[in-house]
């Protein structure tokens, strides 16, 4: 069930009133059952892998604080972890592998019969592991105590809002909401269904407008050279942003309606002065994740430099190995993390008591350079494609009419059209300016009346007219 539907707006408001409708006694159960429904509306196979993470680190968890043996503390965490990582493998590497021995069995290097067999990857799963690694984990540290009720814990596996596509929870701050016995708050309400119409713009406005033309690029990208690329690995840097935000935004949305406040996923991340920065503000139940059970237990900092730049590249390698086993998606990883790298020494860390570094204004636009140079790893359909297009960025530059003009051709964009695309991102980027020091949402709230109307009718209408074609075309991050 996509939360750009139809059926999941009937869903989302049949639940909202039966939720507090039913006695407060009763309501985990119901949103546990409201939760594992949305999730099996995909696939109905897909609730089992989610009950049999649930159960696993459920138990796993519970032995854990049993366990005063260190080495059976650690045999534990492991017999929890290795199952969850090796199904993750499993469907991340089976499809491709399957695919790339039919190629060669096409091919006529191999002489088998092509494989019928179908792995795909199940929305979602890569989130709901992590939430349920990342649980046992801080069970088996002694951060958190293990949850001896199943049905609490169960809910936190699958609470829907964030299931598909985080933010990624962590227990200490998502299960006492979950537990707490919730009254219906008109504020909180009214403020998530407001973040739920930003992230539906986002989305169906922005990133799905955008995505038109950066598909019709990337996907027959030997066609093309020069400032068209540019401007595409621009707007692919805008759509996923969107796309993701979008995704994000609507989520914590839907879980205010319910009373719980999700984790912060995005902090207006194309405004970072340094990819360390970046990475603080783009996906950050993800990232902290990656820091706190990948790269803290490496060694992080705390081991020499020589050491420390090894962490930083492993994580951000493990973290390209993350989204897809596609060797440009490994490259986007490994770019990040020598970018990383490449920062300890031109920013050395500072001693507590030294002043803030001071930041030059030309550090944010070489940030979104960077940033979008290792997009085009991420978006390219192959390593071939990604150079074809590095290689002929600046194609007939040389010649600046010329190069402008060849770009106008190949886009071929109304002028209508390509005015709304500017007047969207502008809206985006004032819209991300402000977040950085107030809540927009909260300050429109409380604007003259007619122009906080004005401001709703508007994105509301903008939503309306661009549910046209069919508001149920995917958010990027469910394929990972």
């Amino acid at each position: 069930m996509l939360f750009n539907s139809l059926l999941f707006a009937a869903f989302l408001t049949a639940v909202f009133f039966l939720y507090y409708i039913l006695p407060v006694r009763f309501r985990w159960i119901f949103l546990l059952l409201a939760s594992y429904a949305f999730y099996m509306n995909l696939h109905a196979a897909y609730g089992l892998l989610l009950l049999f993470s649930t159960l696993l680190t459920y138990f796993l968890a519970l032995r854990l604080e049993k366990t005063p043996d260190e080495k059976k503390k650690k045999l534990c965490l492991t017999g929890g972890i290795l199952p969850l990582v090796g199904i993750l493998l499993l469907f991340k590497l089976g499809g491709p592998a399957i695919a790339r021995l039919n190629a060669l069995i096409a091919a006529g290097r191999l002489s088998l019969q092509p494989l019928t067999l179908r792995i795909l990857l199940p929305a979602g799963i890569s989130f709901y592991f992590f939430q349920s690694m990342g649980y046992l984990i801080d069970v088996y540290k002694g951060k958190i105590r293990a949850e001896r009720h199943f049905g609490y814990y169960a809910l936190f596996v699958s609470f829907f809002p964030q299931l598909l596509a985080g933010p990624i929870g962590r227990a200490d701050a998502l299960m006492p909401q979950l537990k707490a016995e919730r009254r219906f708050d008109y504020d909180s309400a009214a403020y998530g269904l407001k973040l739920m119409a930003w992230g539906y713009f986002k989305k169906l406005v922005i990133a799905d407008t955008f995505a038109v033309t950066v598909n019709q690029v990337y996907d027959n990208c030997r066609s093309y050279v020069g400032l068209v690329f540019i401007i595409t690995t621009v707007m692919y840097a805008i759509q996923i942003y969107c796309d993701f935000s979008g995704y994000s935004d609507i989520a914590i949305g839907c879980a205010r309606l319910f009373g719980v406040e999700l984790a912060t996923n995005f902090k207006s991340p194309y405004l970072s002065f340094s990819v360390k920065e970046f990475w603080s503000r783009w996906h950050i139940s993800l990232s902290t994740w990656f820091r706190d059970y990948v790269y803290i237990p490496l060694g992080g900092s705390r081991a020499g430099r020589i050491r420390h730049c090894l962490n930083l590249f492993v994580t951000f390698l493990v973290s390209g190995f993350w989204h897809g086993s596609s060797l440009t998606y490994l490259i986007w990883g490994a770019l990040h993390g020598l970018l990383q790298i490449a920062e300890t020494f031109l920013y050395p860390k500072r001693k507590s008591d030294a002043p803030a570094r001071k930041k030059h204004w030309w550090q944010l636009p070489l940030t979104f350079c960077l940033v979008c140079i290792a997009w085009i790893f991420f978006r390219a359909n192959s390593i071939q494609d990604a150079l074809w297009i590095l290689s002929r960025l600046f194609w007939d530059i040389g010649r600046p009419l010329n190069y402008l003009k060849t770009a106008a051709i190949c886009l071929d964009l109304p002028y209508v059209s390509m005015a709304g695309m500017a007047l969207s991102a502008v809206t985006l980027f004032i819209y991300d300016v402000i977040s950085l020091k107030r809540d927009v949402i909260r300050l429109i709230s409380k604007a003259w009346a007619p122009l906080r109307y004005a401001a709703y009718v508007l994105l509301l209408v903008s939503i309306a007219l661009f549910s046209y074609k069919g508001i149920a075309t995917e958010f990027i991050y469910f394929q990972f």
